[in-house]
């Protein structure tokens, strides 16, 4: 039978808080959740942890993703994810990413600002990148009409392995994929807990 120390190691605590939760934790919910370690203690366990897992190579990485730190799946296994969940990843075409675009780096924005940059209707649009989680209604515009506001989510930036808005690639990277582009298909695959789901 194997010899386990009665107290855990704050890395061990950190790894099983980690491990489930359902997405990235923020340094100040890790220190709320454990007042009995000092803030310098809980980074220190954190980078050790990352070090962890990136000198073993292991199936699992720690990544600091959407203001906080999330246990997920190795970015280069995702071939066998997918033949495991059997679930492909979901595919952004070029009218999503295009909107998608214009909402992220025009936040909040309304359906009208949107259609008169992509001179398209885009409510079919919109209304796939909500229910996809993507974006979100973030109230109303003080104008006439009171037009709803849309911003992105927060599974916008896990999804796409972003800290925060400002860790976004460029107008000039965003245009460059195309609906065809693997890139695309890339972005849009989950590789935290849970998955595509």
């Amino acid at each position: 039978m194997a010899n386990h120390s009665d107290t855990p190691t704050l890395k061990a605590i950190i790894e099983a808080i980690l491990f489930t939760a359902r997405g990235a934790l923020t340094l100040s919910t890790l220190c709320k959740h454990l007042p009995e370690h000092e803030r310098p203690a809980i980074e220190t366990a954190l980078k050790a942890l990352a070090m962890d897992y990136d000198l073993k190579s292991r199936g699992i990485e720690l990544v600091n993703v959407a203001g906080g730190y999330r246990l997920q799946t190795r970015r280069d296994l995702k071939k066998w994810i997918l033949r495991f969940k059997k679930v492909p990843p979901l595919r952004l075409s070029k009218a999503s990413l295009e909107t998608l675009a214009l909402i992220a780096y025009r936040q909040p924005t309304t359906r009208a600002e949107i259609e008169e940059i992509r001179g398209v209707d885009s409510s079919g649009t919109l209304r796939f990148l909500l229910e996809k989680k993507l974006i979100r209604i973030s109230g109303r515009k003080n104008t006439p009409g009171r037009p709803l506001l849309y911003r992105t989510t927060r599974r916008f930036l896990q999804i796409f392995q972003l800290d925060d808005l400002s860790s976004m690639p460029t107008l000039k990277e965003i245009a460059e994929l195309d609906e065809g582009d693997e890139r695309s298909q890339l972005l849009l695959f989950d590789y935290g807990p849970g998955g595509n789901g």
